[in-house]
């Protein structure tokens, strides 16, 4: 009997074909993204027309215009994506997550429900699912500094979620459509952020990604018996 085999190691989950998924999600969320503020933009140098803002108050809404009607289709696309880049960011990151999690054996800070709500719940909001992102990397590559863009990407994200016009806006798309008759500038410096962010994004999904391919392609070759 052979006493030279090397002992298995833990299984990990396949990262790389998720990693193409969310960085086409991402890609595709900046790019709807960017239309958007081309359409503000558009709206801005068009000028309000007489008949005054889209909504008139007390429920009285006027027809819109055909650029008007544009902006709404953008806009509504432009959700779409980022519920697909969404769903596809944290298809890889419980990937990477579980990975990290066999190659340290140390559970998660934040697991269970905290993965989903830990994006959506005030305050929480603002740091765990950096904190997640972080831990993967750290947990997969100890003692390796964390990559610079994780900080750029959620220093972006939290100013395109905090700015009231971004990705937790509360107005509706009228009231977006008056806001760039009147102030185009506030909308666009919130989609930049947004922008931003997703770009940065694509490359948090590439560094984490290569941290763990180093282990699965360690992996990869027939072990000899």
């Amino acid at each position: 009997m052979n006493d030279h085999i090397a002992p298995p190691t833990p299984a990990l989950r396949p990262v790389r074909g998720a990693a193409r998924v969310a960085t086409a999600g991402l890609a595709l969320s900046g790019a709807v993204w960017a239309a958007r503020a081309i359409w503000e933009i558009r709206l801005a140098t068009t000028g309000e027309p007489a008949s005054g803002p889209p909504d008139q108050g007390e429920g009285v809404h006027r027809p819109l215009t055909s650029l008007e009607d544009q902006y709404h289709l953008v806009t509504s696309v432009g959700g779409a994506a980022v519920l697909i880049c969404a769903i596809a960011f944290l298809l890889w990151l419980d990937n990477v997550r579980d990975n990290a999690r066999t190659l340290s054996g140390r559970k998660p800070r934040y697991s269970g429900l905290w993965f989903y709500a830990g994006w959506v719940i005030p305050i929480a909001n603002l740091w765990i699912p950096r904190g997640i992102v972080a831990d993967a990397h750290q947990d997969s590559a100890p003692g390796e500094r964390l990559p610079a863009v994780v900080n750029i990407w959620w220093g972006l994200w939290l100013v395109g979620l905090l700015s009231g016009v971004g990705l937790m806006y509360g107005d509706d798309t009228d009231q977006l459509i008056a806001r760039a008759y009147s102030d185009v500038w506030m909308l666009l410096a919130s989609d930049a952020a947004v922008i931003g962010a997703a770009v940065a994004g694509i490359f948090v999904v590439r560094a984490v990604t290569a941290v763990q391919m180093r282990h699965l392609d360690a992996d990869s070759p027939v072990r000899a018996d």
